[in-house]
């Protein structure tokens, strides 16, 4: 980014005059407000694949699908909002390419973008199990049109097979049966969402699915989806099970954005690589669930597919952008996300996947609502509450500052 002095000779950074956003996702949103509020009143288009203004992902698998919201209540701003932001806004036309030679992207419907700082926050797409796509009965869920067919499929009350025990997976399997369907979850986990609780809570989470009417197959992978006259009609497991179905969901994951970056010298991989500040060179920076970058203390690569980390990682962008590569600061934050099943709330501060160790610190499986502090190598890496919300808050900074597990756990 270019560079001047200002009157008392310090070096500053000189302002992009056009700042273009690649995804209206609730990262791209947070970026163009994080730039406006911060003063930036130049050409600011947001570019997005989807016709729909930007809106809330986490409601799909929860209030959308059940019914109990409508479409409208997703929107994240209404179009009044959007307005007053002053975007040259392109909705409905994917970006395809990237040339940071000349400092533009290329849109499916052939028209061009110029920029002077760019955002990528083209997020992710569903996984899919190979042959499905266009499968009838075959359903993914991470778009507004994904939820709302699967919402009509659920209406008919079918035996849904739901491949992946995942929070989609899992959330899902609790709105189907609240809706009055047969739900089979399978998943090779040991437990229901078992990478992100351990064993231990989800046995808790699979003992309220199966009080709840869920049949669960632990421990086995899809090896395919059934098929007849065309429609699906369930899935043979890889050890030669076959479960019948009417309809089919599979949550096995997403994948990043990022083929059309390919040939642009933005590094990609696991998603866009940054540094630290979440700059990947070249006048381009990532934000939300598209974005990996190194954690500011301990170096290890990180990206994270949550909802306030998206909104977070836009705001620290906008900073950073205005004050210029060289005095853009690192971004550390304490991840947080939370899943809604049937009467449990459950919330996720930190990152438990590699912890060593799980101890419940507050209240009891019996109880139905605890507090649990995760461990690695001695320290706090995160803290997990179901049905305390209040309780949990509390632990969050122990999260932060990777304080010490024994002594957290005596003060508890």
């Amino acid at each position: 980014m270019p560079r001047g002095r200002d009157q008392g000779g310090a070096v500053t950074a000189r302002r992009p005059s056009r700042i273009a956003v690649v995804g209206a996702s609730a990262a791209g949103l947070s970026t163009v407000e994080g730039l406006r509020r911060q003063g930036y009143a130049g050409p600011l288009t947001l570019i997005g694949e989807e016709e729909h203004l930007p809106y809330d992902r986490p409601p799909l698998s929860k209030q959308l699908l059940s019914g109990a919201w409508d479409t409208a209540r997703l929107q994240l701003r209404s179009a009044d909002d959007i307005e007053a932001l002053g975007l040259d806004l392109r909705l409905g036309s994917p970006a395809v390419a990237l040339d940071t030679r000349r400092q533009e992207v290329a849109l499916a419907d052939g028209s061009r973008v110029g920029y002077d700082a760019l955002v990528v926050a083209t997020g992710m797409r569903a996984r899919r199990l190979p042959g499905t796509e266009g499968v009838p009965g075959v359903h993914v869920l991470r778009t507004l049109e994904d939820a709302l067919a699967l919402r009509e499929a659920l209406a008919a009350k079918p035996h849904l097979v739901v491949v992946g025990g995942g929070f989609i997976g899992a959330e899902a399997a609790a709105v189907a049966r609240g809706l009055g369907c047969g739900v089979t979850l399978v998943t090779d986990t040991a437990q229901p969402m078992g990478d992100a609780l351990g064993d231990e809570l989800g046995a808790m989470l699979r003992a309220v699915h199966t009080e709840n009417g869920v049949r669960i197959a632990t421990g086995v992978l899809v090896d395919q989806v059934i098929t007849d006259g065309g429609r699906a009609r369930g899935v043979r497991l890889a050890d030669g099970r076959i479960l019948a179905a009417d309809a089919v969901l599979v949550g096995i994951g997403a994948q990043p954005n990022v083929e059309w970056l390919a040939g642009s010298g933005i590094p990609i991989g696991n998603g866009v690589q940054c540094d630290a500040t979440l700059y990947a060179g070249s006048g381009v920076w990532a934000v939300g669930d598209v974005a990996c970058w190194p954690h500011p203390r301990t170096g290890e690569p990180l990206r994270i597919e949550h909802r306030t980390n998206a909104a977070e990682q836009g705001l620290a962008v906008a900073r950073n952008i205005l004050a210029g590569p060289e005095l853009a600061t690192p971004f550390d934050s304490v991840p947080y996300v939370w899943s809604d099943q049937y009467d449990l709330k459950i919330q996720i501060y930190g990152r438990t996947r590699g912890a060593d160790e799980v101890r419940i610190v507050q209240g009891s499986f019996d109880d139905g609502k605890l507090v649990a502090l995760y461990g690695k190598n001695g320290r706090v890496c995160a803290a997990v509450g179901i049905n305390m919300m209040r309780a949990l808050r509390g632990y969050r900074a122990q999260v932060a500052q990777a304080a010490v597990l024994d002594e957290v756990e005596n003060a508890a």
